[in-house]
């Protein structure tokens, strides 16, 4: 979409719906999905995952949002009830959360991705847009849908997909689209063992980020026609997408940096290493997620907290954090945080040393504790003189959770303590 018209993209935004499925288990980041949905999961030191789509929303000028909940949805919504009732509904805005209510058959709750969309088509129809917008709720990156809806209404398409570009290897894990010149999706595969690649390279591939822009009454085609197929397992990915291309104008949409014109940050946070990964690359000094670009904000719930504040300055007994991420409220106390990203709240006593870790919100360690390359969930009390992620034997020895990259995952429950576990 070219600069000069800016009021195109806008118009079209503002008649655009956005559903957020956020309903989604992510058993694969274990026991930080054991009282809470994947979308709800505290990331990048003050938001929760679900506030990057919520976000990208906002920015792009799309303020009618609709968020599809089902799986341990409590923290989740209190999230959403806190941190996003800004928007004036007599203005026309609004992020409506839809849990799974039973609306099209009383014994069935969401049976899929697309399933989530079927049934919530009434409530669509009401708000009656003319593009609908479908987002996941468990992806971090920052992106302009409003080019996005452009594309597809210039190019007249049916539905269009959101695609990142990977290496060829990386596209084995994702659903991979074959485009032509013009960038029509010709074939779509779901974790090939060959990806092919795209037009013009040998080493890249089109993989699906799980956003579709869809005309409003062919999503409901879609949608009525897949809920009426017995054998259809009701996936956009599986059934959707495979299904119409072909048949219709299905094109592919290459998310790419606006300034570089290279792929653009896109993270899939699903694994504990993953996770423990992504936060720490927000420490650099060139992060590729920019937290601190006021262009484009992340917005969030985030209580009133004080600063956060370092204490102590004795050779043995200095507060300090180094290459780290401070969020408000925590208090470093006599101890040394290395490489380490510090959500809100979290008390390090003295003598303790933090390094190469993930500290969520309302962590307390105590003394000469020394903690390494490990994931510590909100609400731990890490006991006075506790070592871990130095011996992965021990920690497995005691409940921990240790990843294939030697990451070590402590949560409340595996230390006996049980409070706040659904927030």
């Amino acid at each position: 979409m070219p600069d000069s018209n800016p009021r195109f993209v806008s118009r079209l935004t503002r008649n655009t719906l956005a559903l957020i499925l956020a309903g989604g288990r992510g058993s694969r980041l274990r026991h930080l999905t054991q009282w809470r949905s994947k979308p709800a999961v505290p990331f990048g030191g003050k938001f929760r995952i679900v506030d990057f789509p919520l976000s990208n929303c906002i920015n792009s000028g799309i303020r009618r949002i609709g968020v599809a909940t089902q799986y341990k949805a409590h923290s989740l919504i209190l999230h959403i009830q806190k941190g996003w009732g800004f928007l004036r509904g007599e203005f026309g805005e609004f992020v409506e959360l839809w849990p799974a209510q039973q609306r099209v058959v009383e014994t069935a709750w969401y049976a899929g991705t697309a399933d989530a969309v079927f049934q919530n088509l009434d409530i669509i129809r009401n708000h009656d847009p003319d593009y609908v917008l479908i987002l996941a709720g468990d992806h971090v990156y920052k992106m302009d849908y409003g080019p996005m809806v452009a594309q597809h209404v210039e190019s007249g398409a049916d539905m269009t997909v959101g695609c990142i570009e990977v290496d060829l290897e990386t596209a084995k894990g994702f659903g991979v689209m074959e485009v032509d010149a013009d960038g029509r999706v010709r074939s779509f595969l779901e974790k090939p063992t060959a990806p092919e690649p795209m037009p013009g390279r040998n080493d890249i591939a089109l993989a699906s980020m799980g956003i579709y822009v869809f005309n409003r009454d062919f999503l409901f085609e879609q949608l009525i026609r897949d809920a009426d197929s017995p054998r259809s397992s009701h996936d956009f990915g599986k059934d959707i997408i495979p299904a119409v291309i072909g048949r219709y104008r299905i094109m592919a949409y290459p998310f790419r940096d606006a300034k570089s014109g290279e792929g653009a940050y896109w993270r899939d946070v699903g694994t504990v290493d993953a996770f423990w990964e992504a936060n720490l690359e927000l420490i650099g000094v060139t992060p590729p997620l920019n937290l601190y670009d006021d262009t484009w904000p992340i917005w969030t719930y985030q209580e009133q907290l004080p600063p956060a504040k370092f204490v102590f300055d004795d050779d043995e007994r200095r507060g300090m954090a180094v290459d780290s991420m401070v969020s408000g409220g925590c208090i470093i106390s006599g101890a040394t945080v290395r490489h380490s990203l510090l959500f809100s709240n979290v008390r390090v006593n003295s003598f303790a040393t933090v390094q190469d870790s993930v500290l969520l919100p309302n962590v307390e360690i105590g003394r000469n504790c020394d903690i390494h390359r490990a994931v510590i969930d909100r609400h731990c009390r890490i006991d006075e003189g506790t070592i871990i992620g130095r011996d992965r034997a021990e920690d497995e020895a005691r409940g921990f959770f240790v990843t294939e990259g030697g990451v070590t995952l402590v949560t409340p429950d595996m230390l006996g303590q049980s409070i706040n576990r659904l927030r």
